[in-house]
């Protein structure tokens, strides 16, 4: 029984990174200037990915029959806040948002690492997030390597 409960907890604590994620990228899209358009793609595409863990995340949840956290993590709303104070003073640039999102891809390889050392998951879950977490590294660094190359433009 505890086992189950911990392992409910590890799910639903990424499906909230996942919520943060798709939060992140979506005020991204908004705050990239329009000429970019093939950066607001790529973020496009990071929320459909988080859309799609998520589900995958969710559908585990309910096998469980537990219910789903469909809510953020505080420290995602913590950091949120703390971006829309550093926008205010310092404004839009690719740069900068690149950078914010290299923060949000930080966080999420950390939550997967995280999750992956739990003992209690059981090999089909960890098999789950293992395949997850390749995609999720692929996507942050190619923010990387954006936000690298958007520093030397700059």
């Amino acid at each position: 029984m505890e086992t189950t409960q911990n392992t409910v907890e590890t799910l639903n604590d990424l499906i909230k990174i996942h919520n943060d994620r798709i939060q992140g990228y979506e005020r991204a899209i908004k705050e990239t200037p329009e000429e970019q358009t093939e950066l607001k793609q790529l973020f496009t595409s990071f929320i459909g990915d988080s859309h799609q863990f998520k589900l995958a995340l969710a559908t585990e949840v309910q096998a469980f029959a537990r219910d789903i956290e469909n809510t953020t993590s505080t420290s995602g709303d913590i950091h949120r806040t703390w971006i829309n104070l550093k926008t205010f003073f310092t404004g839009h640039t690719t740069k900068s948002v690149l950078e914010e999102c290299e923060f949000g891809e930080d966080a999420t390889q950390k939550a997967y690492k995280s999750a992956l050392a739990e003992e209690h998951l059981p090999a089909y879950i960890k098999e789950i997030l293992t395949n997850q977490e390749v995609n999720l590294k692929a996507a942050h660094d190619k923010v990387k390597q954006l936000r690298d190359l958007a520093k030397q433009e700059s």
